[in-house]
């Protein structure tokens, strides 16, 4: 290392007192392709709710919110999420939970699936069955 040095140092003096310019070539790259542009897609109506069919629910499914409160009385929970509604109901026998959306957007919603389940361990029972007993009492 110390041979070299010494031998180095003129051309690092040269090379210090240059003023001229200096041209530097660089390989010319390709631009890049332009950004992919993804149109947006109009937003799709919302699908029409499925609406539950069973024997024994007839007057819930389809029921508005107040038609289900003159029937099973002050709903212990009412939820409000977007357009849908959740009401439920409870009793000694059971908990029922009534789901309502509306059929048409704009338009209120009205009744179109329903659970029920045990009120002292939450375990599934009979719809029909939790609603006669709902509307007993």
């Amino acid at each position: 290392m110390r041979t070299t040095l010494p031998a180095l140092a003129p051309i690092l003096l040269l090379a210090a007192c240059g003023g001229g310019t200096a041209t530097v070539k660089s390989a010319t790259r390709p631009l890049p392709p332009p950004p992919t542009v993804v149109k947006p897609t109009p937003a799709k109506p919302p699908a029409r709710p499925r609406i539950l069919a069973a024997p024994g629910l007839e007057g819930v499914i389809g029921a508005s919110g107040g038609d289900l409160e003159r029937q099973f009385g002050t709903a212990r929970l009412d939820v409000l999420e977007g357009d849908a509604r959740k009401l439920q109901f409870s009793g000694n026998a059971c908990v029922l939970d009534v789901f309502l959306y509306p059929q048409e957007a704009g338009q209120e919603p009205h009744a179109t699936y329903v659970e029920a389940r045990r009120a002292s361990d939450g375990r599934d029972v009979d719809r029909a069955s939790c609603v006669a007993a709902l509307r007993k009492r």
